[in-house]
């Protein structure tokens, strides 16, 4: 399954081509037993277009705040992070809908706004997480933040071509590299830092795992070796420290040697990703069979042992996203089903029919990224099964 470079160069106009061919109408792509594409899609649309009426500013930048309704202490923008994921969201109803394609370009622009070219504490440029000036103070630099992005814009890039998408990841994966603990006195020494901020000094899967997404993403897109020599550096070292004997992952690492074991689904949907990626580059079928293992004991923890629905929606989009990746290679349903019946539970039991706004708890808030994660879940199960290979 080695990506070559004539499949590189194939892969953004075929992916274009099947956009194309499920805009007008989404047709009955899915495999047999999941919800139409079309209902998926005007789920998408409802969802993404209650976001922009209730959580975007009215200052023309695109930002958008933190929750609706707004507290008194609520800054006038949101963090990063969830204005990351309201990016996604329009990246991924775009691939379906053309017509939400000036929406990603609204978010896009919006997304430079947090871009610090001055560079953090490495003296590499990315994202803050919170705007720079004239728009706020900026902020810490943390480096999963900009590996989301970073994921983003190599997904923008295979499925149109995107230069500039492209040259954004590549700085984006260099800071990454530059987070890499080059102390050899730390307990297990290595690994990609959290975050460049003074208060924490953990190196975690979530900062390690997407830094080997993206790095193989841009190895996939480029054939530089050095972005699959790093990759395989994030990995390995995740594994060794951070895997569980069934495959499964802890969150982080700190520089005391203390594990926080906590098992987040989306720490359990990167590594498989990683893997069918590492699979695809080097055609070594143990990347594939690692990748299938954490996903039969993710869905086991998750989806038969019901504590799914204990995890955030914004967790749960990147975790089934890259159940999709695995089941783009292997085949098969079993995945795709279990995030149909995902998504008819939230849209279900979760929504306010009244406002189209998602609602996860009894406090009656809807956080942003809550409702961008809902919208991703609903584009991606409109995505013709083809396109699945460019997901993260």
């Amino acid at each position: 399954m080695r990506w070559s470079p004539s499949r590189r160069q194939v892969l953004g106009a075929s992916l274009a081509a099947l956009a194309a061919a499920t805009t007008t109408e989404a047709s009955a792509v899915a495999p047999a037993g999941a919800p139409s594409s079309s209902r998926s899609l005007s789920r998408a649309r409802s969802t993404y277009d209650a976001l922009k009426e209730y959580f975007d500013t009215a200052d023309g930048t695109g930002l958008v705040r933190e929750q609706y309704p707004a507290a008194p202490d609520d800054r006038p923008y949101s963090y990063e992070w969830p204005l990351s994921q309201v990016h996604v969201a329009a990246l991924d109803l775009a691939f379906v809908d053309h017509r939400y394609a000036p929406a990603l370009a609204v978010r896009a622009r919006a997304q430079e706004l947090y871009w610090n070219a001055a560079g953090g504490t490495t003296g590499l440029p990315g994202y803050d997480s919170y705007p720079v000036a004239p728009h706020g103070g900026g902020g810490d630099m943390f480096y999963d933040d900009n590996e989301w992005v970073g994921l983003a814009k190599a997904q923008l890039h295979l499925q149109t071509g995107d230069r500039a998408a492209l040259h954004r990841a590549k700085e984006i994966f260099t800071l990454v590299e530059s987070g890499w603990d080059t102390d050899p006195d730390h307990p297990a020494p290595g690994g990609v830092f959290w975050t460049q901020a003074d208060w924490s000094h953990s190196r975690n899967t979530v900062s390690n795992m997407p830094g080997a997404q993206l790095g193989l993403r841009l190895h996939q897109i480029t054939g530089r070796s050095r972005y699959l020599e790093s990759s395989r550096r994030f990995y390995d070292w995740t594994n060794a420290h951070l895997r569980t004997p069934e495959g499964l992952y802890h969150d982080s690492l700190d520089l005391t040697g203390t594990v926080d074991r906590t098992i987040w689904s989306y720490n359990q949907g990167v590594p498989v990703g990683v893997g069918v990626l590492l699979y695809g580059a080097t055609d070594d079928r143990a990347y594939l069979n690692q990748a299938r293992r954490t996903a039969e004991a993710a869905y086991t923890h998750y989806v038969t042992e019901g504590r799914l629905h204990t995890q955030p929606v914004f967790f749960n989009s990147i975790f089934f996203k890259n159940l999709l990746l695995l089941e783009s290679v292997t085949g098969g349903s079993v995945y795709r089903r279990a995030m149909a019946d995902y998504a008819d539970h939230i849209w279900s039991e979760r929504r306010d029919s009244s406002t189209g706004l998602m609602r996860f708890d009894d406090s009656g808030t809807t956080q942003v990224i809550e409702q961008a994660a809902a919208a991703q879940v609903f584009a991606v199960l409109a995505w013709p099964r083809g396109a699945w290979r460019t997901l993260y």
